[in-house]
């Protein structure tokens, strides 16, 4: 389940790329927090610890100090640089501890279906509604025994308390099957004499 975290920030007046550089120079990160019907808050967060924070765990729930009064949030956008693959900038919603939000949960197969097959994950992440303090980091769907032919549906999988989906109970999340082998064509035996006599043509009229 989703452990909340705490983070020391400040609130920022300055905006713009310019000031975005020279925070992220200062190993700091922009961010926005916005929720509950309040006006956007604009902060900066300590970037090594919002990276260790985020890195496992998109959905986070984090505590932040040093706002006009504590916040509670949950980390609900994350942008990053398109080949450093660095943070550059988090959305962050205001939540309650009693609250339910939705969150995107990625689903992880366990177990081994029948011999012979495989199973196919359809389905790389699954919304729900789950309880602010619970939110799992992952799914788990076990496909111990499954058979070729056999898929699991998003109705199927078997939720943590409090948690329920809300992706379309009929989506497929996964499928077993048994691999198909890729057919290598083999030249025939005609077509590699003739491959021979043609090479060998070539050559004998290259001595010449």
């Amino acid at each position: 389940m989703a452990e909340k975290h705490i983070l020391k920030v400040s609130e920022r007046t300055e905006f713009g790329k310019g000031f975005a550089r020279r925070a992220r120079m200062n190993d700091q990160i922009p961010a926005v927090v916005y929720g509950h019907g309040a006006d956007p808050v604009h902060v900066v967060l300590p970037y090594h610890d919002t990276f260790l924070l985020v890195k496992d765990n998109p959905n986070a729930v984090i505590s932040l100090e040093g706002l006009k009064k504590p916040a509670m949030v949950l980390v609900k956008d994350i942008q990053r640089h398109p080949v450093k693959r660095s943070l550059m900038h988090l959305d962050l919603l205001l939540v309650k501890a009693d609250e339910k939000v939705n969150v995107e949960v990625p689903v992880v197969i366990v177990g081994e279906p029948a011999v012979g097959t495989v199973a196919n994950l359809d389905l790389l992440h699954v919304e729900v509604l789950a309880p602010v303090v619970d939110i799992p980091e992952t799914i788990e769907v076990n496909v111990d025994g499954m058979q070729d032919g056999e898929v699991l549906l998003v109705s199927e999988m078997k939720l943590p308390a409090g948690v329920e989906a809300v992706t379309d109970g009929e989506t497929v999340v996964l499928s077993v099957a048994v691999p198909q082998e890729v057919a290598v064509p083999e030249s025939s035996g005609e077509e590699a004499a003739g491959a021979e006599d043609a090479a060998a043509t070539e050559g004998a009229g290259e001595a010449e």
